[in-house]
């Protein structure tokens, strides 16, 4: 009868997992939510960590070769490109959920290390989209009931435009979706704050 249990490997396991949730609920939820309230990214960003953290853990447990690793960053890649329009920083803090998984579940690193790496991803993720540093812009998603002829074609008019109806000065602006059908445009709008 074996009375090691639980076995070695598997508190390591679970230490990395821990670490690996902490660390991405710090990101996800402590930072990106509170200041961007976007529900729907932070639970795929959450979710898509874990389920990565599980498949990295088994590849990295067994022979599995660099080359297919990257491929299988090739497929992610793909998948994202294939989803919803997304903006630059959801794709950064997504990329980064996933990034904290890739730290945690590769086999070979010690528990310290791989804690250290985390920290200081959090601490400089923190400090980079930190509201302080980029305190005078700001940037809103909006929805226009009817696509206006310049859109497209003259981008000053449009800055103007939108700069007219939102009261804020438009520094530039960034059309996810036109839908012609029903006539409407989203718009992700950048701004100076007053």
């Amino acid at each position: 009868m074996n009375l090691d249990f639980p076995h070695p490997a598997i508190l390591e396991l679970v230490a990395r997992f821990a670490i690996d949730v902490l660390a991405m609920a710090a990101l996800v939820f402590g930072m990106y939510y509170r200041r961007y309230r976007d529900k729907e990214l932070v639970t795929a960003a959450a979710l898509f960590n874990i389920f990565a953290f599980a498949v990295l853990t088994i590849l990295s447990s067994v022979d599995f070769s660099l080359a297919a690793g990257f491929g299988l960053f090739a497929i992610l890649a793909l998948f994202s490109l294939r989803s919803e329009q997304i903006g630059k920083t959801e794709i950064t803090y997504f990329f980064g959920s996933v990034a904290i998984a890739v730290i945690c579940s590769v086999q070979g690193t010690t528990l310290e290390f791989v804690a250290t790496v985390a920290a200081l991803i959090l601490l400089a993720a923190w400090i980079i989209d930190h509201p302080r540093i980029l305190r005078s812009a700001d940037g809103v998603k909006i929805t226009l009931d009817k696509i206006d002829a310049h859109a497209l074609s003259n981008p000053d008019v449009m800055k103007a435009d939108l700069s007219s109806r939102l009261g804020v000065e438009v520094m530039s602006y960034q059309i996810t979706a036109l839908d012609y059908i029903n006539d409407m445009a989203r718009i992700n709008v950048f701004y100076r704050k007053p």
